[in-house]
């Protein structure tokens, strides 16, 4: 059983020494890994505390919850994992009665175990049906996005989280295709994705189905808003001189990361010809990456993934 685990959540971390360094973790410390995963980030964070120290591991998976709990058994810090979105950080931490933590790490994004399950529905390259859930027991679906929304709203989700040009055209495939049947699996709807994009654009770039797929499952497990909610909770609960490390791998998340570390570095907002301050606000961090740090050419080259990870970091003050 064990075995099985580790082979389900085999999964290549990216940028891993990178984003645990950033956090300086110290042996008596309490760090927070809020995209548990295979435990790649939170094995190397454990390697470094004491019997003192305590390492929290949060993930809505419970299959990665599973291979996680066997891969960290054995360090010396206690281990504490919490099956939860990470938008419901603060409410973990007061459970644990955790007032303050010294560092928190997100890694965005599907993970590969997830993305090569194919009955979970997340990939354009295996046929399965529409899920695309990263956690099996919410109610929301692929299937309910493409069947049920209407094509405003499918065509605003796929500009919005997608990027994608052609979002008018696809929704209006979509909402004429369902109306003969429902949309049941995942290369159905990459082959209704195709036919709405005109041929010239299919010919070059990456698969025509990757931002639509992208864009659900943004939507489906409303990533942007849980991850900007539990940003601002991890910041609020980072102890002076604590830090936040965070992983992104496209430019929504990487913005959301970007504009709210600038926002709380930020000092008096008072307007520039008031002659003193009136407002009293302090800078609440301390930006440690001015520029987001890229993956190395060599990891780049192993793993694709890594390509548009980006790692911005910043410090409680």
């Amino acid at each position: 059983m064990v075995e099985r685990l580790k082979l389900l959540f085999r999964h290549e971390t990216v940028m891993k020494k990178e984003a645990v360094e950033a956090l300086r973790p110290r042996p008596e410390g309490v760090y927070v890994d809020c995209t548990l995963g295979g435990a790649g980030h939170s094995s190397m964070i454990a390697e470094q505390l004491s019997s003192s120290g305590l390492l929290v591991g949060l993930d809505q998976d419970d299959q990665a919850l599973s291979a996680a709990s066997h891969r960290l058994k054995g360090f010396a810090c206690e281990v504490r994992l919490v099956k939860s979105n990470f938008r419901r950080l603060s409410q973990v931490l007061d459970e644990l009665e955790i007032a303050q933590v010294d560092g928190v790490l997100f890694d965005l994004g599907v993970s590969s175990p997830q993305l090569d399950e194919k009955e979970r529905g997340f990939s354009y390259q295996h046929d399965a049906p529409l899920d695309m859930r990263m956690d099996p027991d919410s109610d929301l679906t692929a299937y309910d996005v493409v069947n049920q929304w209407s094509r405003e709203e499918i065509g605003r989700i796929l500009s919005r989280y997608g990027e994608e040009r052609f979002a008018r055209r696809i929704a209006q495939k979509i909402v004429d295709y369902r109306s003969h049947k429902s949309i049941e699996t995942t290369v159905e709807l990459a082959n209704i994705i195709k036919e709405a994009i005109p041929a010239p654009a299919r010919r070059s770039g990456p698969h025509p189905a990757r931002r639509t797929f992208q864009a659900v499952r943004i939507a489906v497990n409303d990533e942007l808003n849980a991850f900007e909610e539990g940003l601002e909770q991890a910041i609020d609960r980072l102890r002076a001189g604590g830090r936040v490390s965070v992983i992104t791998f496209h430019s929504l998340e990487d913005r959301i990361v970007k504009h709210m570390m600038q926002d709380r570095a930020r000092g008096c907002i008072c307007p520039p010809d008031f002659p003193v301050c009136t407002c009293g606000r302090e800078p609440e961090l301390r930006i440690i990456t001015k520029k987001p740090m890229q993956a190395s050419a060599a990891e780049k080259g192993e793993n694709p993934r890594a390509r548009s990870a980006k790692l911005r970091v910043a410090e409680k003050v």
